[in-house]
């Protein structure tokens, strides 16, 4: 079993802790604990990536059994009885701690604890009181959802919940991202991102699809390292794609300056094109690579990106096209009030149903975490999909939403 296979497992036994208890009635009923809006936000959003991430709706018995069933999830514990101090146990060790809840000596957690206003029992094992010291110290767990807890009941369903999005991001598997719009040090991050970024090498997609590309089927591709995948909620998502990383930074500006935060997350990009050998001899440079055909022409390669945008609401995400039109989107050549390097076609797709936004395919192929794609009008993708298909691959493909200008430009016009 791999190491993401046991800590999957580790993580559905926290979700299921809540689910049972629960029916158990042993649950304290979260309406009498006051929990802020902050920390309520937190168990709504590891709530919803539960369900988005892992098909997990919270809670639902036939959803618990069914990954019980298909994991062949193991439990030492009598589930109808677990309380806080097994629950913080499971959490110290799914989230590779428990070392470090080693190092905490008696008197360091009596401090802890006794600081935080917690009594445990006095036949707790010293181990449990580490894990539960530990959680404190590292804000596993808020002492708001711990008023009034009782050692001897089943933990909250909010307690459940968020030591499993803690054991998440402890593991790298909940949310990638660089922070929050609304961060001062936010435009250092994203530059610190894209500076460290080069060409996506990928040479045996590339071969792949670069057939596609010269029996033009298609017009050019790009190709991602899914490692950078942000992992957002994509109710609250957009995704918006560009090539000059100062145009992303003044995008930032822009959001923040119009009233809107979210989480941002910038992702490695490497586009591909036809370069026609009339255009001239090809300069290139470290972001920019040419390789001749066989008909004279070229297919460059250049460094590009995705920034993608976690809003706090789904009216933000829907503010953010009409900021984007106003102010980074070229409708004459010598137009100014725009943002530096908008383009005539701005770029930016949803993977839900958004108005004014229209659908199209995405089209792609995977090879370990790179994957390349190409977008194509829906009517279109069954040609892309069968050229891909004839040679030896297993092509996939998803519905999603994009600006009306990007698809005009599918379409062949201009503007």
């Amino acid at each position: 079993m791999s190491k993401k296979q046991r800590i999957l497992r580790q993580v559905i036994w926290l979700l299921v802790l809540s689910l049972v208890c629960s029916i158990s009635g042993l649950a304290v009923d979260a309406a009498t604990v006051e929990v802020s809006q902050e920390i309520e936000t937190k168990i709504e959003a590891y709530r919803r990536f539960a369900e988005y991430r892992y098909g997990i709706e919270l809670p639902k018995p036939e959803a618990f059994a069914f990954l019980i069933t298909v994991l062949d999830v193991e439990f030492n514990e009598d589930l109808e009885n677990v309380n806080l101090l097994q629950a913080v146990d499971l959490a110290v060790d799914a989230g590779n701690l428990r070392e470090l809840a080693a190092t905490y000596e008696p008197a360091r957690v009596e401090k802890v604890l006794s600081e935080a206003g917690l009594m445990p029992p006095d036949d707790a094992k010293e181990t449990s009181l580490q894990a539960l010291a530990t959680s404190l110290d590292l804000q596993l767990l808020p002492l708001e959802l711990l008023d009034d807890i009782d050692y001897t009941a089943c933990v909250t369903d909010d307690v459940a919940i968020y030591l499993t999005g803690k054991v998440l991001e402890l593991n790298g598997l909940y949310k990638n991202d660089l922070g929050k719009i609304s961060d001062p040090d936010i435009y250092a991050k994203v530059y610190q991102a894209w500076d460290m970024q080069a060409l996506i090498e990928a040479d045996e997609l590339r071969e792949i699809i670069n057939e596609v590309l010269e029996q033009g089927v298609i017009t050019g591709y790009n190709v991602k390292d899914l490692t950078f995948d942000p992992k957002f909620d994509p109710e609250l998502t957009i995704t918006y794609g560009h090539s000059e990383i100062v145009h992303a930074i003044q995008l930032i500006g822009l959001l923040q300056r119009e009233g809107l935060d979210a989480r941002v997350q910038l992702e490695p990009k490497s586009s591909a094109f036809i370069y026609l050998q009339e255009w001239g001899e090809p300069e290139e440079t470290p972001d920019y690579q040419v390789a001749q055909i066989e008909n004279g022409n070229y297919i460059a390669y250049a460094k590009e990106y995705d920034i993608s945008f976690e809003f706090v609401s789904v009216e933000d995400k829907a503010a953010f096209q009409d900021i984007v039109l106003q102010y980074a989107k070229r409708n004459q050549e010598d137009m100014t009030g725009l943002i530096r390097h908008s383009w005539w076609q701005p770029l930016y797709y949803s993977l839900t149903e958004l108005d004014d936004y229209v659908e199209i395919t995405n089209n792609f192929i995977k090879d370990g975490t790179k994957m390349a794609q190409t977008f194509s009008l829906k009517e279109d993708s069954e040609v892309v999909l069968e050229a891909l298909k004839a040679l030896g691959t297993e092509p996939e493909a998803y519905q999603f939403w994009v600006d009306q200008p990007f698809y005009n430009y599918l379409i062949g016009e201009s503007q």
